[in-house]
């Protein structure tokens, strides 16, 4: 099964007894506005989960902004959210699948592989008049237990590796942020401006279409045709929240060798030693 539905695929099962429903939004710029928006209303039955409280651990010296929760931590929230290894989980957010797609990532991570991106958003939801609710859902807690796949991770010392290495035999870095930012023409949230040497630019807004749908599989093989499906890739954003959409992406388009670096770019520029490249690859 893919791993975007849409809004009417949801709304076909929308009480099905083993789905449960994730609200992820968030914004950056006002950690706060995700859950007021989902206490003044949501999708019916839908659980809310914080990017930084629940789908993140606290930030420290390396990491980056947004550093992996501890997987037996996220294991419990997801056990008091009332998802179980067997439950079908779908994410949604607001602004384009990038926080509903960390909660995908870290689901298949832990080796949840029944989670879904709906697609479109909650703003699609509501103008199609489906229903919608301001009421706290009663969930029953249980027990999650994960199974780790860390061959989704690359490790900062695995980046650095590759991106000396450089050449087609070493695995591609894709940055995942605006084209500004990747060539350091500006910096808006980290302390320095640039890209990790040896990563091309691939911003995460272009799985997207016009109408801010997710682009079909045929669309995403074509717009990533220039990168061997055999070629390990890793991906890596700001913080590793909206690298996500591009891992979903790439996953769709029928790569296999993709990998996370989660700490992203926040992490890189914690460690002096790390090189910075401006401009184009």
């Amino acid at each position: 099964m893919d791993s975007v539905v849409s809004t009417r695929w949801l709304l076909a099962r929308l009480y099905e007894p083993e789905l449960v429903i994730a609200d992820c939004r968030f914004l950056l710029s006002d950690p706060e506005a995700g859950r007021a928006a989902y206490l003044k209303d949501h999708i019916p039955g839908a659980v809310y989960l914080h990017l930084e409280e629940q789908l993140s651990a606290p930030i420290g010296a390396h990491g980056g902004r947004h550093p992996l929760p501890e997987p037996d931590l996220l294991a419990a929230v997801l056990g008091q959210a009332g998802i179980s290894r067997d439950s079908i989980v779908i994410a949604y957010d607001d602004q384009g699948g990038a926080f509903a797609s960390r909660l995908w990532w870290l689901l298949r991570y832990l080796g949840h592989d029944k989670v879904y991106v709906m697609d479109e958003g909650y703003s699609a939801w509501k103008a199609a008049e489906f229903p919608v609710s301001d009421s706290q859902p009663v969930r029953i807690p249980t027990h999650y237990e994960p199974e780790l796949h860390p061959e989704m991770l690359a490790s900062v010392s695995e980046v650095s590796q590759y991106s000396q290495a450089g050449g087609p035999a070493a695995p591609l870095l894709i940055d995942s942020r605006e084209p500004r930012r990747y060539a350091g023409l500006e910096e808006p949230i980290d302390a320095k401006a640039g890209h990790i040497p040896g990563a091309i630019n691939r911003f995460w807004k272009d799985v997207l279409d016009e109408q801010g749908r997710w682009k079909d599989a045929a669309a995403l093989k074509a717009q990533f045709a220039d990168i061997d499906p055999g070629r390990e890739v890793i991906v890596y954003c700001g913080s590793g929240v909206t690298a996500c959409p591009n891992v979903l992406a790439l996953h769709r388009a029928g790569y296999e060798k993709v990998r996370l670096y989660a700490g992203s770019w926040s992490d890189w520029i914690s460690y002096e030693e790390n090189l910075v490249a401006i401009g184009e690859e």
